[in-house]
This record gives C-alpha cells, sequence and structure tokens, in this order.
C-alpha cells in the first residue's frame, strides 16, 4: 500500500510538468505550420479568428457537462474579465505574434517569446502573486534562473558556431548558412516591436487569468468563455483589416485547415486549459517557465523533420535555458501556492474589520459577561419604563 501511494505522490508530482512539457511541443508545432500557412499567403487575423472558434467548439460540450455542478455563478466583473482576457490573449497577442512573425522568422518569433517569463515574473512580483527575498538563496535562484534562461534563449538565436554534422541533417553546409543570411535579412525591427507588444500582452493576461481563477474555478468554462470572446472581438478586427477581400476567409487552403483545427484544438483550447489548471497549483511564474523549451523543441523539430544542420550555438544555448529552467523550478519548489498568496492579496485588512472580529471573538469567549449585560440591560429598560408610566 505505501508503494502505490508513493507512486500516487511521484504521479501527482510529476503532472504540471508533463503537462506543460506537452504544451511546448504544442506551441512548436503550432509556429511551424502558422508560418507555413502565412507564408502561403494566408490572413494572420483570418487564422485566428477561425482557430478560437474551433477550439470554443471544441471545449464548451467538455465544460457543459463536466463542470456543470461546479461552476460559479457569473458575475459582471467576472465577465468583464472574461472579455479583457478574450482581448488580450486570442485577439490582442495573437495577431501581433503573428503579424510580427510575418515580417521576420519563425525561430526568430519563438525566441522572443522568451521575454513573456520575464515580464510575468517582473508583474508576479509587482502584484504579490510572487513572493521574492532577494536575502534568500532559492528567490536569488528564481531570479538569476529567469535571466540565464532569457539568455540561453538569445545565444540560440544570435550565435552559430560551427555546424554540428549529424547522420540525418543536410550535408550542404554553404546553403544552410546562405538561408540563415537571407533569414537574419528578415527580422525587421517592425516585426520585433510587434512581438514584444504581443509578450507584454501575453504577461498581463496570464496575471489576469491567475486572478480571475480565484473567483471563477472552473478551468474548462473559462478556457472555452475566452475562446469564444476572443473570437467575436477578433472576427470584427478581421473585417477591419480584411475589409474588401472576401478570400481572405476563404477555407480551400490545406494549411488553413490545419492551423483552424490543430491551433484550435491543441493551442488554443487544450494550451488554455493546461496553463490554467498548472496555475492553480504552481502560480504564473511557474507556467511561463517552461516557454524556452519550445525554442529547443523547433530547433529539435527542424534538424530531425526539415533535415537542417544543427549548431554548436543552438547546442549550447539549449543547455543554458535548462539549467535556467531547473534554477527557476528549484527556487520555487518551497513556496506557498498561489491561491495562498491571491487570497493575501485580495483579502480585507482594515482596522474595523480587525476590531469588529476582536469584539466578536471576546464575546464569544465570554458568554456569561454578554448574559450578565443583557440581564442589567432589561433591568434598567424595565425600571425607565415603569417610571415612565407613573409619569404619564
Amino acid at each position: 500500500m505505501s508503494t502505490i501511494k508513493s507512486l500516487g505522490q511521484m504521479l501527482k508530482q510529476a503532472k504540471p510538468f508533463v503537462l506543460l512539457i506537452l504544451q511546448q511541443f504544442g506551441f512548436a508545432g503550432m509556429n511551424l505550420i502558422t508560418k507555413y500557412a502565412i507564408n502561403e499567403g494566408r490572413s494572420q487575423h483570418v487564422l485566428v479568428v477561425y482557430r478560437h472558434i474551433v477550439a470554443a467548439l471544441v471545449i464548451a460540450p467538455f465544460a457543459i457537462v463536466l463542470e456543470r455542478k461546479t461552476r460559479p455563478k457569473m458575475t459582471s466583473s467576472i465577465f468583464a474579465k472574461i472579455m479583457l482576457l478574450g482581448l488580450l490573449e486570442p485577439v490582442m497577442d495573437q495577431n501581433l505574434y503573428y503579424t510580427g512573425m510575418k515580417f521576420t522568422t519563425a525561430t526568430f518569433a519563438t525566441a522572443m517569446l522568451n521575454l513573456v517569463p520575464t515580464f510575468v515574473f517582473i508583474m508576479a512580483w509587482i502584484f504579490r502573486l510572487e513572493k521574492v527575498n532577494i536575502l534568500k538563496l532559492r528567490s536569488q535562484a528564481k531570479v538569476l534562473g529567469t535571466v540565464v534562461t532569457l539568455g540561453g534563449a538569445m545565444l540560440m538565436t544570435m550565435f552559430n558556431g560551427p555546424a554540428l554534422n549529424l547522420p540525418w541533417t543536410k550535408q550542404d553546409q554553404h546553403h544552410d548558412h546562405h538561408s540563415i543570411n537571407a533569414a537574419n535579412n528578415q527580422v525587421s525591427i517592425k516585426g520585433a516591436i510587434m512581438i514584444t507588444a504581443s509578450c507584454a500582452c501575453c504577461a498581463i493576461y496570464v496575471i489576469l487569468q491567475a486572478i480571475t481563477l480565484k473567483s471563477y474555478p472552473a478551468e474548462l468554462s473559462l478556457t472555452s468563455l475566452i475562446c469564444l470572446t476572443g473570437a467575436f472581438q477578433g472576427t470584427f478586427v478581421a473585417l477591419a483589416i480584411e475589409w474588401g477581400n472576401p478570400s481572405a476567409w476563404s477555407l480551400n487552403s490545406k494549411a488553413m485547415l490545419a492551423v483552424a483545427i490543430y491551433g484550435g484544438i491543441f493551442r488554443s483550447g487544450l494550451g488554455y486549459y493546461i496553463q490554467g489548471l498548472v496555475m492553480n497549483y504552481k502560480g504564473p511564474v511557474f507556467v511561463t517557465a517552461f516557454n524556452p523549451l519550445g525554442l529547443v523543441i523547433v530547433a529539435i523539430i527542424s534538424s530531425f523533420i526539415l533535415s537542417e544542420l544543427m549548431y554548436l550555438g543552438r547546442v549550447i544555448g539549449a543547455a543554458v535555458i535548462v539549467v535556467g529552467l531547473y534554477m527557476v523550478l528549484w527556487g520555487k519548489s518551497k513556496d506557498k501556492s498561489p491561491s495562498e498568496l491571491i487570497e493575501q492579496v485580495l483579502a480585507p485588512t482594515t482596522d474595523e474589520h480587525k476590531t469588529t472580529e476582536n469584539e466578536t471573538t471576546k464575546s464569544i469567549q465570554n458568554p456569561e459577561l454578554v448574559s450578565i449585560e443583557v440581564v442589567e440591560d432589561s433591568k434598567t429598560n424595565l425600571s425607565q419604563g415603569t417610571k415612565s408610566t407613573c409619569t404619564a
């Protein structure tokens, strides 16, 4: 029995790690097929709308059935937060990110996503969702690990070094170096600014999602509502940008269908759900700390499937990312659950509230004094009532 219990505890502890690693595999595949569709001339704004329509249709039935008894009551405050979440991630983040990718490359865009953990860490620190005491070793590990992870991602992108002649990769190094130089020329300031703005939107979304889950702890319902409101708001954006271009909404392209179905199910539907599920237990910083793995996965997929050359700089950068990620996870291993931190932020702390609680506690602890006061008050009122009657 003890062995079964210990195995169950190990699986429970490993669950967040496995889910987030699978999520990064899904994100990496999404970046590759979306870049392919954009290169075909498909509108990234329409792709975002179709993707979230599919996500809402897939997740909604599960939310209706599985959370029918646990779903909290919808309030105006929660609805406003969901609308804002739908605007931040499905509309602003995705449109800015894929438009930036259009002006750059998939590898560059994936590397820029590693700004998200840094933004989230700073914002979580400001909003007291992340506990940091710079004098303690674990807090120092979280800060340093975030910096090291970001540095590893930048190293993978900006430093190539000598090519590694692996058996499954192309051997025409001159051709690959020419392709790399051409890709680097595509990296524009405009695209970099757009992707940076999308990272900021994503960071705000993650923090707001963590706060919203406290008052609306229904991950499937929240995911379906975010996708639905995002698709609704994104439709107006796509109509405005693609006005007079009805062919942009055509579903004849296989790439368009692949992005809509794959992205809707894995990137938006399951991606948002996994993010919210893990965030309830581990917090926003833990969730975004796995983002740099996406760049490592893209590099590996490009090496095996596309037979592209693997460079020494990418291998070193990947190793640095793993070290930084381990530092962050070790630093967070003894942290409180995010729900406790959010309760501390949102809990009332006024002096009147504390005074009322103290008075109530004293009254409960001294019931005899309360009864004596009540008897004395009743006697006083009775005597006053007699005097007034007699005077009348």
